[in-house]
């Protein structure tokens, strides 16, 4: 007698929680368009924006849109001054911020 046996293959899931609407409402109206499912879409999306870096690089790679963006002066100021060099936990930071008001 012969055994068969079948095995499943199972594939990571993905949540992503606090998902905006209107994001969403764009994402099934772009899945649509493209007759695919929004799972679908969402994966091809995502292929597609990781194709596009260079994972060879240690930084962003050349022409993506986080090394390309515009930053507020005051933010580009701060950098400049180093003030973000402290190593200070940012909650701390916000919190004190906070009470100060």
């Amino acid at each position: 007698m012969k055994v068969l046996s079948y095995h499943s293959v199972t594939m990571s899931a993905l949540v992503i929680k606090s998902f905006p609407d209107a994001l969403h409402a764009r994402l099934r109206q772009t899945a649509a368009a493209h007759r695919r499912s929004v799972t679908q879409e969402t994966i091809h999306l995502l292929e597609k924006a990781l194709a596009s870096e260079d994972l060879g690089t240690s930084g962003p790679a050349q022409g993506s849109y986080w090394a390309s963006r515009k930053l507020l002066s005051e933010y580009e100021a701060a950098l400049k001054a180093e003030a973000f060099s402290g190593g200070g936990d940012s909650t701390l930071m916000v919190s004190e911020e906070r009470d100060a008001r």
